[in-house]
C-alpha cells in the first residue's frame, strides 16, 4: 500500500491535534512544506512582506501608558472554504472586556495594513492557510477575519509585553499566531491554558514561520514579556495574528 503523502500526513495531525487539545504548534519547516506544496510561489516575496513590519505607528490605546506595541490591522471576509477572500472596508477594532480587560470595552482605530502587504503572495498564502484549517475544523462557515500586524519593542528600561491583558481569549472562533522575525531578545514564550487558566503547554515561536494555532471556544493563551539581549541594540518581535469568526449576517 502507498504511504500516505506528507501533505496529507501533517494535515491530518495538525487537525487532530487541534481537535484533541484545543492548539496546536506548527514548527516553520512544516509550514514552509504545506505553503509551498499548495504554490511554489506562496513565499516568493517573503522579503518584502517581512519588511512590512518596519515603521509601523505606535498604539495609540494602551490602558497601562505602555509606548512598546506598534500595529497595524485589517479586516477581510469569506463564505466558504474555497470562496474568494474579499478585504472589507477599513473598520475599528473592538473586543468586549470579558477578553480583554485591559484594553477592550472601545472601539479602537488602527492604520490600515498596507494594500501592498494583503495582497502579497506570502499574505495570502497564510490567508489561504487559515480557511484550509479552520473551515475543516467549522465547515460550511462563512468568516469574518481580522488580521493584526504586531511589534512588540523592548529595551533596558522595560520589558515589551506582546499580551498586556495577560492570559485571555480574542472571541473568535480560531487563532494564528506567526512569527515574522526575533530581533536581540529572549523569552516572549507563548503558553496555553484551559478555560480554568490551568497550564496546558508552552512553545516559544522562535523561527520565521513558526505558528501557533488555537480553538478559542476551548483555550486561553499569553505570552512571556520579552527582554532584549543586548540593551544598546534595537530589540523586538514581530508576529501576525489572524482570526476566524463566524460571520453573522
Amino acid at each position: 500500500m502507498a504511504g500516505t503523502h506528507p501533505l496529507l500526513k501533517l494535515r491530518e495531525d495538525l487537525l487532530a491535534t487541534v481537535t484533541k487539545t484545543g492548539f496546536s504548534f506548527c514548527p516553520s519547516a512544516a509550514m514552509q512544506a504545506w505553503l509551498l506544496t499548495q504554490s511554489p510561489d506562496a513565499l516568493s516575496d517573503w522579503s518584502d512582506f517581512a519588511n512590512s513590519w518596519n515603521n509601523m505607528p505606535l498604539d495609540e490605546h494602551m490602558a497601562d501608558g505602555g509606548r512598546y506595541r506598534r500595529r497595524r490591522y485589517a479586516v477581510l471576509n469569506t463564505t466558504s472554504r474555497n470562496s474568494e477572500i474579499v478585504l472589507a472596508p477599513h473598520q475599528p477594532h473592538y473586543q468586549s472586556l470579558n477578553y480583554n480587560a485591559l484594553n477592550g470595552g472601545i472601539a479602537r482605530d488602527f492604520e490600515a495594513i498596507q494594500t501592498s502587504t494583503i495582497q502579497s503572495n506570502s499574505m495570502q498564502s497564510v490567508l489561504k492557510f487559515c480557511q484550509t484549517v479552520f473551515s475543516e475544523l467549522m465547515p460550511n462557515t462563512p468568516w469574518h477575519i481580522e488580521c493584526h500586524q504586531f511589534r512588540i519593542e523592548a529595551n533596558d528600561e522595560a520589558f515589551g509585553k506582546p499580551t498586556p491583558e495577560g492570559i485571555h481569549r480574542d472571541g473568535v472562533d480560531f487563532v494564528l499566531v506567526m512569527m515574522v522575525k526575533r530581533q536581540n531578545i529572549s523569552s516572549g514564550t507563548t503558553t496555553m491554558h484551559d478555560l480554568e487558566h490551568k497550564n496546558l503547554d508552552s512553545f516559544t515561536l522562535t523561527e520565521p514561520l513558526d505558528v501557533a494555532i488555537v480553538n478559542d471556544h476551548r483555550c486561553m493563551h499569553g505570552v512571556t514579556p520579552i527582554v532584549p539581549l543586548d540593551p544598546t541594540q534595537p530589540a523586538y518581535r514581530d508576529v501576525l495574528v489572524v482570526t476566524f469568526k463566524k460571520f453573522k449576517q
